[in-house]
């Protein structure tokens, strides 16, 4: 029986709560699909910050080297606030995991399913029978991460500058996940950028044009992102994949989170370097926040973690079948009416967190 080492990070808020019944999940599955899943917990954000005092403790950094994939909760709250910005949660601990285990790839896909358009801000007759867009996001390149940076007093008065950089091999590198993906989905990439601006955003419009000649089976098309973002409110329909750098990436996928109507539903995958056997090693969380208002309460929605642990399966295990049925088991108990409070509407049933996972566990079965 194949087995895996799987890192657990849940964190801080609702991420304990949601977490558990994403490993409920992945107990049944394991089973249902004969592979072991050999899961070991460790603290990460205000939970280790509390009791080790750093957000990203050494053993955590090193279960997680240990292990083939990482499922993360989520980080940070109003107690740790008051810290210094370096050392809150959200920097301290995310941010370094993902620059050490080079986390270079971020999808995020945006499902509105059929029964939940009426929860999207987008008019009902545009989103009619849902939509399901992936964002493939470079992650460690663009104006986060490139120098110089800094502000700095010139003639008087201040100054800010960031930089930002790609190289032709970091954008290849993002592109190649994109073509990839959309080669298992529609077969469509809509490529992201400004190169009517940019010069960045000419090589990156040359550079993913001249690859795509390795993928004849995916139509490519380029948008300027001012353009994508108006798009995607008018026809969200018309995206099956979108390929973007850091900055454009980090702006589109919040707004395709917005207008499905719950970042509760909504997972994410941030791949690295590391290939392993069947995939690439990656971290796996949720696109929500920690909660803090809900947390405790037993009514957050499970649904991202719980297919975020889908992605896991997916893309780094290569458990495909596994991850097929979770995703169809959160299809099935949405279409039965099961509804946490984010996605609630009159006439659906209306459950907590554990019910929630009580409900896709059954679709399980």
């Amino acid at each position: 029986m194949q087995s895996y080492k799987i890192a657990v990070l849940a964190g801080d808020g609702i991420g304990p709560e949601v977490m558990q019944e994403a490993v409920r999940v992945l107990a049944v599955v394991q089973k249902r699909f004969s592979f072991q899943l050999e899961l070991t917990e460790a603290r990460v954000g205000g939970a280790a910050i509390d009791h080790d005092g750093e957000a990203l403790p050494p053993r955590t950094v090193e279960v997680c080297e240990q292990s083939e994939a990482i499922l993360f909760g989520s980080v940070g709250g109003p107690k740790w606030e008051a810290l210094p910005p370096n050392q809150q949660p959200e920097r301290a601990a995310l941010l370094p995991l993902r620059k050490h285990f080079q986390l270079f790839a971020n999808l995020r896909p945006a499902v509105c399913f059929p029964n939940l358009t009426h929860a999207s801000p987008v008019k009902e007759e545009l989103i009619a029978g849902g939509f399901n867009v992936l964002c493939v996001r470079e992650l460690t390149g663009g104006l986060y991460f490139g120098q110089p940076k800094g502000t700095h007093m010139e003639n008087g008065e201040a100054v800010a500058v960031d930089t930002m950089i790609y190289k032709q091999s970091e954008i290849e590198r993002i592109a190649h996940i994109a073509f990839k993906a959309a080669q298992g989905r529609s077969k469509k990439l809509t490529s992201i950028d400004k190169a009517n601006v940019l010069e960045n955003g000419v090589l990156w419009r040359k550079t993913v044009t001249a690859l795509s000649s390795q993928y004849p089976d995916v139509r490519l098309n380029h948008l300027y992102v001012d353009n994508a973002a108006m798009q995607l409110i008018r026809d969200p329909r018309g995206f099956d994949v979108v390929l973007a750098e850091n900055l454009f990436g980090d702006i589109l996928s919040d707004e395709m989170a917005m207008i499905t109507g719950s970042l509760g539903m909504l997972p994410s995958a941030s791949l690295g370097t590391k290939e392993l056997a069947s995939g690439r090693f990656g971290l796996f969380e949720p696109s929500g926040g920690t909660a803090p208002d809900i947390a405790g309460k037993g009514i957050a929605n499970p649904i991202a973690q719980i297919l975020s642990a889908a992605m896991l399966l997916r893309y780094s295990l290569g458990q495909h079948a596994a991850a097929d049925a979770i995703d169809a088991a959160v299809r099935t108990a949405i279409d039965q009416g099961f509804r946490t409070g984010d996605i609630y509407s009159e006439g659906t049933q209306r459950v907590g967190t554990r019910a929630m996972g009580d409900a896709i566990i059954a679709a399980l079965s």
